[in-house]
């Protein structure tokens, strides 16, 4: 199974930036792991938050095939305990040939987006920046891979 991550928008944050690359250097040992971003999109001040989430989700519909297993990261979405989050990325590697996981923009997704989606997952009830979920997000996948295999990385 493929793994991608799809961002809307780069990742400004040096600090970010630097513990993403050190966690997605440590995924690539356990799977395929790819973080696509997707350009913010310019000139958005006369466009209403629906006509962004709009754009935006074109432009992540057309990054996803068909075959796809596409889970939004979505504050909405089932929440895990990081165990259960490793059974169930175990499951999908059983299922999925490509799993894609999405971060959306600053207001969410679109409809056609959400209606696309075969699931979505909460990191957390807090709110985070769009920023730091990216490094929550494969901290907790790295971890997961590290969980599946019995690794001493994770500690009950």
């Amino acid at each position: 199974m493929k793994v991608t991550l799809l961002l809307v928008g780069k990742t400004q944050n040096e600090h970010f930036i630097a513990g993403i690359k050190d966690y997605v250097s440590r995924i690539g040992h356990y799977l395929p792991f790819t973080i696509t971003t997707i350009p913010e999109l310019k000139n958005t001040r006369k466009l209403s938050e629906e006509q962004q989430k709009t754009r935006e989700g074109e432009l992540i519909l057309k990054e996803v095939q068909s075959s796809d297993t596409l889970v939004l990261l979505d504050e909405h979405g089932k929440e895990f305990r990081s165990v259960e989050y490793a059974l169930w990325l175990q499951k999908k590697q059983n299922t999925a040939k490509r799993l894609v996981f999405i971060i959306g923009g600053p207001y969410g997704f679109s409809e056609d987006v959400y209606k696309r989606a075969n699931e979505k997952i909460s990191l957390s009830k807090m709110t985070f920046s769009h920023q730091m979920v990216r490094l929550i997000f494969v901290e907790q996948l790295y971890r997961a891979c590290t969980i599946i295999k019995g690794e001493p990385y994770h500690h009950e």
